[in-house]
């Protein structure tokens, strides 16, 4: 995720109280010439570079966690670290046999045209969140919505606990779901909270958000028989 912190708190975790700060605290940036500090590997803290690099899921944390070449490749053999931090994979996935109308769109209640769904394994629960100018925004989702609009779907079965997504977006021209890693959707969070402008986001948000999905479209490939979670 760019220009991401190394770790990223991710809903079901209620953030921790910021520690009190000194009145002055706020202004100490404009007043000293300090370099911006490099991101760091979660797990060993060696730096890393600001764009590319692999992400964690810490399952106790909730959060998503930057990772060097060596810890995310440790990570990813079995038993490694307990279970606790899983490895975000690389895989973009759509299914062209898949279409959602715009009244099972509906029955999402999401009151903007992008949202993205993953199964939160340790509090056994579906979270349903989409973009807005304060970030990740929930909404609630009943099983039932779930299971009549999603659930049943190829994507949906070979979704992967906790660090795969399926991202949604609605246009005139019909709605398209993909399976991607969940950094990348946290990172389409980001870049829209920090561009939206308006009630409605404003161009340069649109423009980014097309952007994102082009990117996105290109990346993705057709479901195959040998996906498996």
């Amino acid at each position: 995720m760019n220009a991401s912190p190394a770790t990223d708190t991710l809903p079901g975790k209620d953030p921790a109280p910021a520690p009190p700060t000194r009145p002055d605290h706020g202004l100490r940036r404009f007043l000293t010439d300090r370099p911006p500090q490099p991101q760091r590997c979660g797990l060993c803290a060696t730096p890393v570079a600001d764009s590319g690099h692999r992400h964690l899921v810490d399952t106790e944390q909730r959060s998503l966690m930057c990772a060097c070449p060596s810890c995310f490749l440790l990570m990813e053999q079995p038993g490694a670290g307990g279970g606790r931090f899983r490895p975000v994979p690389d895989r973009w996935l759509t299914d062209p046999a898949h279409h959602l109308d715009d009244s099972t769109w509906d029955r999402l209640r999401i009151p903007v045209g992008v949202a993205f769904f993953f199964r939160n394994a340790p509090l056994d629960r579906l979270v349903a969140l989409y973009p807005s100018p304060a970030g990740a925004t929930e909404s609630e989702l009943d099983p039932e919505t779930w299971n009549a609009v999603l659930g049943r779907s190829a994507l949906a079965r070979v979704l992967r606990d906790d660090v795969e997504a399926l991202l949604l977006r609605r246009t005139g021209d019909g709605c398209r779901c993909y399976l991607v890693p969940i950094d990348a959707c946290y990172e389409l969070v980001g870049r829209m909270r920090m561009l939206w402008q308006g009630f409605d986001g404003g161009a340069e948000a649109r423009a980014a958000l097309d952007t994102f999905f082009a990117r996105t479209e290109d990346r993705a490939r057709p479901l195959n028989p040998e996906d498996r979670p």
